[in-house]
Formats: C-alpha cells, structure tokens, sequence
C-alpha cells in the first residue's frame, strides 16, 4: 500500500515541476549508479588490483632498469586509469544537474507570461508556472549538492590510493 502511496506523492511533484523532473531525475539516477560502482569498486576492485600489480613488481628480477622503470610507469599509469574510471562522467552529470534546473525555471517562466499576456488575473495559472520554475531548480540543485560532496570524496580517494601504490612499487637504485 505503501508503493501506491509514494508514487502518486513523486507522479504529483512531477506534475508540479514539469517533465524536467524527469530528465532530472534520470541524469541523477546516473550518476548515483556510477558513485555507487565507484564506492563499490574502491571496496573490493581495487584491492585485487593493486594486489596483483604489487605482485607483478615483486616477480621482476632487475627492478632497477630502464625498463624496469618503465613497466612500474606503466603500472601506475593502469593503476590511476582503473580509480579515475567514471569520475569525469559523474563530474558532468553533477554540473549538468544545475543546468536542467535552470532549463526547468525558464519553462516554467514562460509559463507563468504566457498566463499574465492572457490577462484575467488567473492567479491558479501563475502559481502552477512559478511551481514549475522553481521545483526543478530545486531538484537540480539538490542533485547536484549531493553527488557534488560524493565526487569530491571519490576523487581524493582516488588520488590518495594511488599515491600509495607508487610508493609500494619500489625502485632499487643501481
């Protein structure tokens, strides 16, 4: 009873806001899948791989080498490319969540002119265009605040595991 309950509360903030909320809240959807594949990456994923680039390191005979050298840059540069994956993508999707407010107040502006050039007074028909200028910015805004905290997180994280790899990846001088 509980599901009837919430979807008509959520089919009701839609109908409010306008179909913005809808692109809003697929773009949000999104990008919480990719912070969620991230957190879920940094927990097991990563783990396992910085395991076996350790293990590749300390199976190298010579690990003072040119080209010893030059396999640990590449390591690392595999290692930094797996932590950063998806990180640029949940960047735009947080940026783009203020822009589709945005959108959604401007079509919710045109809709509240489109009643005062009808004249009337209609105060009913201008209170329902600002609601649908106003919710999606908000719905944006939330959005974007909320994954905004998450990609940074994600980001230092990234950085920090991948700085300790490299210093576990040890050069011996020559």
């Amino acid at each position: 009873m509980w599901e009837i309950e919430t979807f008509a509360v959520v089919r009701a903030f839609i109908e409010q806001g306008g179909n913005v909320l809808l692109v809003i809240a697929f773009v949000t959807a999104v990008m919480w899948t990719l912070i969620l594949e991230r957190f879920w990456y940094f927990r097991t994923g990563y783990r396992r791989e910085a395991k076996r680039i350790q293990a590749i390191w300390d199976a190298r005979a010579d690990p003072s080498s040119w080209n010893s050298r030059q396999i640990r840059r590449v390591l690392i540069s595999d290692m930094t490319a797996g932590l950063n994956w998806g990180l640029g993508m949940i960047g735009t999707l947080v940026a783009l969540c203020p822009m589709l407010g945005l959108l959604g107040t401007v079509t919710g502006m045109i809709e509240v002119f489109d009643v005062m050039a009808a004249g009337g007074g209609n105060t009913r028909g201008m209170a329902a265009g600002v609601s649908k200028a106003t919710l999606p910015t908000m719905a944006g805004m939330v959005a974007a605040i909320s994954g905004m905290l998450f990609h940074i997180q994600l980001e230092r994280f990234a950085e920090d595991a991948s700085e300790r790899v490299a210093a576990h990846l040890q050069l011996h001088p020559e």
